[in-house]
């Protein structure tokens, strides 16, 4: 206990000169600190916005009520998942295990807006409301609805001007809308969510859908959605349906369907890779920021430096100043850059309707990320003290 006390006497009776020198000049403090506030608030951006990407395209496949998932080898992603033959799931049947095996239909369509007639794209998703396909209790209680024809579900958290038509149907009122030039009935309201790819959902039945995409062969499905037995191994189900089904399928877990769709936006487009990029970007640019700040000041004070090394001070001792000085400089940019954040998130997602929060994990990444860019930066203006020379202070 003593040993530990020791140390923080000495840290208390320690003279700030990383903190003095920074102060002196406040204008240029004010500066360094709107700089590394900038280079924050990028950071944050990026990093909200790709995780608004990978969590709006997934919503719909963590809402799912299934234990495997069948696609076809050459799909993409949810709203290009290709076609394989609807007799794949009656095959699927036949593994122990299974207890059903349940045809899903995803498509984007243009879509009218009733308020504004101006067109859109939505996700429509068709599934046999025998067998509820989503833990989504507004869409469950629904599901007598959309059996009837030409029937569908809205999202209520869809982008766009809707809301005189959510208020109309929350007032029990079916709203008369278009979706590829056919005219359908909206009956109910439910939430998801927009995402990168849709501007909402439309939800209906396999034989609404049908209706909608007369050209989709009623003999294939986009995805097959298995539910197993109770106290059935997915993973041991799933290699069994990988042996037994013909190679024009795979079968994937939920996870593995959700890792799917969120390796296609990581890597197979280039908004993911825009978004990496943008996070770099902030952090070179507070890099050159905080480098240029702590450099000059080195250069202002090399006559102190060197007088410090004529009284015996090692180059250790001169470099934890600037190291405290650049410490000090994350700290006071990353407050106002996680407070600009807050109300840009705030303001992205009004307009947006995009899932932009602030997370406690990823206030923790920015500030690692400012503290190692402020380090840095520290690092390379610490060469120039190296030189320090005590013949300097003449």
């Amino acid at each position: 206990m003593l040993g530990l006390i020791q140390p923080l006497q000495q840290l208390r009776r320690r003279t700030p000169l990383g903190w003095l020198q920074l102060s002196h000049d406040k204008g240029r403090m004010l500066v360094a600190v709107a700089g590394i506030a900038f280079a924050d608030v990028l950071m944050f951006m990026q990093l909200g916005f790709q995780n608004a990407l990978y969590t709006s395209n997934t919503r719909l496949h963590q809402a799912l009520q299934t234990d495997l998932v069948l696609i076809h080898p050459q799909a993409r992603n949810l709203i290009n998942l290709s076609s394989f033959p609807r007799r794949r799931l009656y095959q699927a049947m036949n593994v122990p295990g299974v207890k059903s095996a349940e045809p899903l239909y995803v498509k984007i369509a243009n879509w009218k807006n009733p308020e504004t007639r101006r067109e859109t794209s939505l996700m429509v998703v068709g599934f046999n409301p025998n067998r509820p396909a989503f833990a989504l209790p507004e869409v469950n209680q629904n599901l007598s609805a959309i059996k009837l024809p030409d029937t569908v579900l809205f999202d209520r958290a869809s982008r766009g001007d809707y809301q005189g038509t959510i208020a109309q149907i929350d007032r029990g009122k079916a709203v008369k809308a278009e979706v590829e030039r056919r005219t359908i009935n909206v009956s109910g309201l439910f939430t998801v969510g927009a995402s990168f790819a849709a501007d909402g959902i439309l939800m209906t039945s396999d034989q609404n859908y049908l209706r909608l995409f007369a050209r989709q062969n009623a003999a294939s499905v986009n995805a097959g959605l298995i539910q197993l037995q109770p106290g059935a191994d997915p993973v041991e189900v799933q290699q069994v349906l990988k042996a037994y089904l013909p190679p024009d399928v795979k079968v994937l877990t939920k996870q593995e369907f959700i890792d799917f769709e969120k390796n296609y936006w990581a890597k197979n487009t280039a908004i993911g890779f825009v978004f990496n990029l943008g996070v770099a970007m902030g952090f070179v640019v507070g890099v050159i920021i905080v480098y240029q700040v702590l450099s000059t000041d080195v250069s202002d004070h090399m006559g102190e430096y060197a007088t410090f090394k004529a009284m015996g001070y090692r180059n250790v001792y001169l470099l934890g100043i600037v190291f405290e000085e650049a410490l000090i400089l994350s700290v006071l940019g990353f407050l106002p850059g996680v407070g600009v954040s807050f109300g840009l998130y705030s303001l992205t997602r009004q307009a947006t309707n995009l899932p932009l929060y602030m997370t406690l994990l990823r206030a923790f990444i920015v500030l690692l990320l400012n503290v190692i860019m402020c380090t840095i930066s520290g690092a390379i203006a610490t060469r120039k003290l190296q030189a320090a020379d005590p013949a300097d202070m003449f």
